[in-house]
């Protein structure tokens, strides 16, 4: 009986932590606001995916069909992310790259929906952009999967 109520609660405080952590304020970035500066300049579904890990819905990016050479950018901070050319169709319904830009992002295990998987945000603001999974295209291997509401496109 008190093995059960252990295992409870350690699975209760692992869920706990796990939320906590979600959230893109933490660490140290080059570029801070406030979460009332974030909210006036991102859209509540901006704010949703990049402050709170939230998730756009897949082909509702205008992005996911965005085929002219550029550079996608953070919505968060402007820094250059992802180039177009590393950019291809996967068929998720979400933007999707084989590689980022050097120094671009940072990433880290997220365990929320009882899996781990490898978050990646913007490396000079925190903000949340999506996943990167190993069924991507060569040379990587990779596929970023990022938010199209994180993203600003700037053609060439």
């Amino acid at each position: 009986m008190i093995r059960r109520h252990f295992l409870k609660a350690a699975a209760a405080l692992g869920l706990t932590a796990s939320a906590k952590g979600a959230t893109a304020s933490q660490g140290t970035f080059e570029v801070t606001r406030t979460d009332a500066e974030w909210n006036a300049m991102l859209t509540p579904a901006e704010y949703r995916v990049m402050r709170e890990h939230g998730t756009e819905r897949a082909f509702t990016s205008p992005l996911n069909s965005e085929n002219r050479a550029g550079m996608f950018h953070c919505r968060g901070c402007d820094l250059a992310l992802y180039a177009s050319e590393h950019k291809y169709d996967s068929g998720t319904g979400w933007p999707s790259f084989w590689q980022a830009q050097a120094d671009a992002i940072g990433t880290r295990p997220d365990r929320s929906l009882f899996m781990v998987r490898t978050e990646c945000h913007c490396r000079r603001c925190g903000s949340h952009l999506g996943h990167i999974f190993d069924d991507g295209p060569q040379p990587t291997g990779k596929r970023h999967c990022i938010n199209g509401v994180s993203l600003r496109f700037r053609a060439a």
